[in-house]
């Protein structure tokens, strides 16, 4: 075994002997299927803290030659499927940590000479009987063992993405090492020695143009997982059974770091849950100078609508997002829209596939968000979020009429973009009038189903406040007035299954007359 090909099982043992460590060896089973097809090049990108570097540790640790696994995995869901042993520690692994490499080597431009010398040295001692010393690359190299051996490899890179991120800007070494990736992965020689290539980071492949450099890999990203969903993180069913394991509200669990839907599966993500589980303490666990380091940058970027579309989503709304022409890397911006995209790679926004929609997914990454911008100073967030305190204070006070006249200066100076066609437009209005609720309330429900209809928007007040603040269920009508809104929550009793507030519940009624042009508002205690 060597520190790069064949490497042991001893890295993802790190994993397992945690307290908590949640069986991912499912994608095990997809890697088994799919092993020396056109399928078996795959590109999984996804945030920092969602199990990239354990998933690589895993593969390597299954299939690995340097490794004995059986004992390690036979008792995780891997260990019960039909085909577990055929290809348990069967190949020849090259692993490899491009973040690690980088730094081993001691400078960017040093890193594919290290890496290269490195590997063909270990396996030139694996297969010593052949004549690998001539060979410059890695992919020569594999190239004559498998036409004197018909092995095959698997080649596993963690990190992959590093020069895309970190050295954005040197674009010599990223040709570089684009070339590296394509002598490897493309052509009909790469094809005869891989059995598997598995390349996992945050960035989907670089774009070159509009196609992608390594257009032979399937790529499973933030934007579309397909089967490879459930891996991204803890699944809800997984996030449940810890809370009954540690004892931990689960709706609280939700409430603060739920929000990613990857095809069918509600994903959060393990370094946030794991924490909460062992800390009891709900809180934001994403790391403060890495937040403020990434978001602060993109979302003051001079594109037209962008902090517009920043505001609305701190106050619940979903924002129309294109991600096609971005080109995945961290530098090519040419409208909000790409800034959007990066953002839901990084894990900072969540999108919904099938309508094109990005939001900010939980209170955990919306405390990011507030945290960035406050410090950030931004003028608008300033003079919007002192107008928001009032329309607050005006409902809590009960003070109708004052919230009538907030959201006509929310819509006039800060909301001029959104068309007054429907009632739509008039929540989309209401959502950034009551961003200043968010520190004590959680984002806003958008139809929550109670009693026998659905309440436009229902704020429930976080544990921490629920003493002094009330629930508040708020109706919308459009071009009818504010009472008919209150009517219609009494008839259809929408307070009814908020009983935990104990009776603590504020009726709100808002209307807007399209040909007045006014708002109307009426509040009535339940």
């Amino acid at each position: 075994m060597g520190r790069f090909v064949n490497p042991d099982n001893s890295a993802f043992q790190v994993a397992l002997n945690s307290e908590i460590y949640v069986d991912k060896t499912g994608l095990l089973a997809y890697t088994n299927k799919v092993l020396e097809t056109k399928q078996a090049l795959i590109c999984n990108s996804r945030p920092r803290r969602f199990g990239k570097s354990m998933a690589a540790d895993m593969l390597t640790g299954y299939y690995s030659k340097g490794a004995d696994s059986a004992k390690m995995f036979s008792g995780y869901e891997i260990g019960g499927t039909q085909d577990f042993q055929e290809h348990l520690n069967k190949y020849d692994v090259i692993h490899l940590d491009i973040q690690w490499c980088m730094m081993a080597a001691g400078s960017p431009e040093a890193t594919l000479a290290y890496i290269t010398k490195n590997v063909i040295a270990e396996l030139n001692l694996l297969y010593a009987n052949l004549s690998l010393a001539n060979e410059k690359t890695i992919y020569g190299a594999l190239s004559v063992i498998h036409a004197a051996t018909k092995q095959k490899f698997i080649i596993i890179i963690d990190e992959w993405d590093v020069f895309i991120r970190d050295e954005a800007m040197n674009t010599s070494i990223q040709d570089e090492y684009i070339n590296f990736l394509r002598g490897l992965f493309k052509g009909a020689e790469p094809e005869k020695y891989l059995a598997l290539a598995y390349l996992t980071g945050i960035l989907p492949i670089k774009k070159i143009k509009t196609q992608s450099a390594l257009n032979n890999f399937d790529e499973f990203t933030m934007l579309s997982p397909g089967p490879l969903a459930p891996y991204f993180g803890f699944t809800e069913a997984e996030v449940q059974n810890l809370c009954t394991q540690y004892e931990v509200n689960f709706a609280e669990v939700k409430r603060w770091y739920d929000g990613y839907l990857l095809e069918d599966e509600h994903i959060y993500n393990p370094k946030a849950v794991v924490s909460v589980m062992l800390r009891k303490k709900f809180q934001s666990y994403w790391s403060q100078t890495g937040t403020y380091e990434t978001i602060v940058p993109l979302i003051n970027m001079d594109f037209d609508g962008l902090k517009a579309a920043i505001l609305e989503m701190l106050s619940g709304e979903n924002v129309s997002i294109r991600t096609k022409l971005y080109q995945n890397d961290v530098v090519t911006f040419k409208n909000k829209n790409d800034v959007m995209t990066l953002l839901v790679h990084l894990g900072y926004l969540a999108y919904i596939q099938d309508e094109q929609l990005a939001y900010i997914p939980n209170e955990e990454i919306r405390t990011e968000f507030l945290d960035a911008v406050e410090e950030n100073d931004w003028d608008e967030f300033f003079d919007f979020r002192k107008l928001s305190t009032g329309v607050l204070e005006a409902t809590l006070n009960m003070d109708a009429d004052a919230v009538a006249a907030a959201l006509e200066a929310v819509h006039r100076e800060y909301a001029s973009v959104i068309k007054y066609n429907d009632e739509n437009s008039l929540s989309s209005v209401l959502a950034i009038a009551y961003l200043s609720s968010l520190k004590y309330y959680f984002k806003p429900i958008r139809e929550l189903p109670t009693g026998r209809g659905f309440a436009d928007f229902v704020f429930l007040p976080k544990q921490k406040y629920m003493a002094d603040y009330p629930a508040l269920v708020v109706e919308l009508k459009w071009n009818k007035d504010a009472h008919t809104a209150i009517e219609q929550i009494k008839e259809k009793q929408y307070p009814a299954s908020i009983v935990q507030y104990n009776g603590n519940v504020l009726l709100v009624g808002i209307s807007y007359d399209k040909k007045t042009k006014r708002h109307e508002c009426v509040i009535e205690k339940c």
